[in-house]
């Protein structure tokens, strides 16, 4: 049961990559990465819970091995990888199922789950933000971007496209980088240097203010309807701050936030401990 299958999805012309792992008729359950990884980032994660559920782990639209179509042609828009993954859950036939969610994969999850509340069976959110008090001050130079989309302002993120700038955000924060496999940010590295890539990315980073946005709209659902919810939080992560986990409460009184000591990929370090919190918390 815990045997990956590697298979591509044409949804509806959009290729889109994606691990699977676990028995069909098991609890599903949808596993959303960040920036700037793929769906590897779930490698050590998905054997340990494929004995119990159905795992699908995509590759967002411009990310892995998912199709990069060129920016004429796609739209590098939160909204518009929401929509590919939204209609990716149908074509493979996840019609109710769990959902974690991790950076970017929060805003892309938040609103599947927004749109179609039924669907969803639980939240696990490790580090994905909807609140404005878990942007740390590493937001700042990406809000300037939003507040004057110049050119000057749009190269100034580049620096957070550099290897070194990836190898930083899988190790800060961490008790002991030397812990850190190597292989995931090479991998992200590879990914990001391939031809348009940057451009992508600088796009979406200047349409992240539309999940800011979004965040009274993510907070009425939780509160609406309260779905099983748990978060899971590297305290330590330089870009989303543990106020931002301790906030789920305030509109679903029921979630369940644990705080771990590392940093923003918490999978890197305390892949054990996420997936005994996941198998706990969904047990329930």
């Amino acid at each position: 049961m815990s045997h990956v299958k590697y298979r591509t999805a044409d949804v509806d012309g959009f290729n889109v990559f994606y691990r699977e792992a676990g028995s069909p008729g098991a609890p599903k359950l949808l596993l959303l990465h960040g920036f700037p990884s793929a769906g590897h980032m779930f490698r050590d994660l998905i054997p340990l819970l494929a004995d119990k559920f159905h795992i699908v782990a995509p590759d967002l639209p411009g990310f892995g091995q998912s199709d990069m179509p060129p920016r004429d042609k796609f739209a590098y828009t939160f909204d518009n990888i929401a929509a590919v993954i939204d209609r990716f859950t149908e074509v493979i036939g996840f019609d109710r199922f769990a959902v974690y969610v991790f950076d970017y994969g929060a805003p892309t999850g938040f609103r599947l789950a927004a749109k179609h509340p039924e669907r969803i069976t639980a939240i696990i959110s490790q580090n994905g933000n909807a609140y404005e008090e878990g942007l740390s001050d590493g937001w700042t130079p990406i809000k300037a971007y939003w507040q004057d989309p110049s050119r000057a302002n749009r190269d100034a993120l580049r620096a957070f496209l550099t290897p070194d700038t990836t190898r930083w955000q899988y190790t800060h924060g961490t008790p002991d980088p030397a812990a850190v496999s190597p292989d995931g940010q090479n991998l992200d590295n590879y990914y990001m240097a391939r031809p348009g890539a940057h451009d992508v990315q600088l796009d979406l980073f200047g349409d992240y203010k539309s999940n800011v946005a979004l965040y009274p709209a993510f907070q009425d659902y939780f509160r609406t309807h309260q779905p099983p919810f748990l978060a899971v939080w590297g305290k330590n992560d330089p870009f989303f701050l543990p106020p931002g986990a301790e906030a789920f409460r305030r509109d679903n009184p029921k979630a369940v936030v644990k705080f771990l000591d590392t940093g923003h990929f918490a999978l890197e370090t305390h892949a054990a401990e996420i997936a005994q919190s996941i198998r706990e918390f969904l047990a329930r």
